[in-house]
């Protein structure tokens, strides 16, 4: 049974949670002004949990004939047989429960938008089939994560700062574009699309930077929308630092450093954006 969920928990990347959960508290301290209360705490946490298992098993499953093709993804685990079928939609059932009976215990506002947020989520991983749009939308659905932390403190959407959400959409839309170079030629080949199949990976880049500019320009806007102060800008020089240096050491001709760039550099913009956000409330 430990194996299964050490399984289970590889092939959704578990870990990656990192990049949604700190945007999520994000959106929730902004509306407490600093930490919210202990019950919401945990129930936003469960719900990130629970949004964000499910929709990686479900990617899981949708994509399980195109990764069983693919060279680079041929030893996931529902291709490789280390996960049944059955076993991956039980884990998607699940979390989704969680994630409403989350939602549930937050505000009569949050269950009411969550049937949204997690019906994008699942979106995502059919819009490569038939759209190049494909990273927006899953910047769409991480976007939901500072707006699902906003809600469950305040439960409405009054004062809610759109620029962060924005900015998440484009930052995620930026990252995801670079890490699909990986797959480029592959996508290309078995029919699917994504911005590097299809315009190639230098201009892939080339609209990744773009992206990143946007997403940085929008996380300024959400400081001086918020009201945050010296801290916050003090995290906005290091999420600088981070954009600059994830398409520093990676280019179109070599990909060799891209888990440095779309995991560790990423991890960092998420948690200092919020723990620079925790600090300028704590201080205000």
């Amino acid at each position: 049974m430990l194996r299964k969920i050490r399984i289970l928990l590889e092939m959704i990347k578990f870990e990656h949670t990192i990049f949604a959960m700190p945007f999520a508290l994000m959106g929730a301290f902004l509306a407490a002004r600093g930490v919210p209360a202990a019950a919401t705490f945990f129930w936003v946490v469960v719900a990130m949990i629970g949004a964000r298992t499910a929709a990686m098993g479900f990617n899981r499953i949708a994509d399980r004939r195109f990764d069983a093709m693919n060279p680079r993804t041929a030893n996931r685990a529902i291709p490789a047989g280390e996960v049944k079928l059955v076993e991956a939609w039980g884990m998607v059932i699940a979390a989704s429960i969680l994630f409403f009976f989350a939602c549930w215990q937050l505000n009569p506002l949050t269950l009411a938008i969550s049937p949204f947020a997690l019906a994008v989520t699942f979106l995502y991983s059919l819009t490569k089939r038939f759209t190049w749009l494909c990273h927006v939308v899953l910047g769409v659905a991480l976007a939901f994560s500072p707006v699902g932390g906003w809600v469950a403190v305040a439960g409405h959407f009054a004062g809610f700062p759109w620029t962060l959400p924005l900015g998440v959409l484009f930052w995620v839309a930026g990252f995801d574009t670079v890490y699909a170079c990986l797959d480029a030629d592959f996508d290309r080949a078995a029919g699917l699309y994504s911005l590097p199949s299809r315009f190639g990976r230098e201009n892939a880049f080339r609209l990744a930077v773009a992206f990143h500019v946007v997403a940085f320009a929008l996380f300024v806007a959400t400081g001086i929308l918020a009201g945050l102060g010296l801290p916050y800008y003090l995290g906005i020089v290091v999420t600088a630092a981070a954009l600059f240096y994830q398409h520093l050491i990676v280019n179109p001709r070599d990909l060799s450093r891209i888990d440095m760039s779309f995991f560790t550099m990423n991890g960092i913009i998420s948690l200092v954006l919020f723990t620079a956000t925790w600090i300028s409330l704590a201080v205000a």
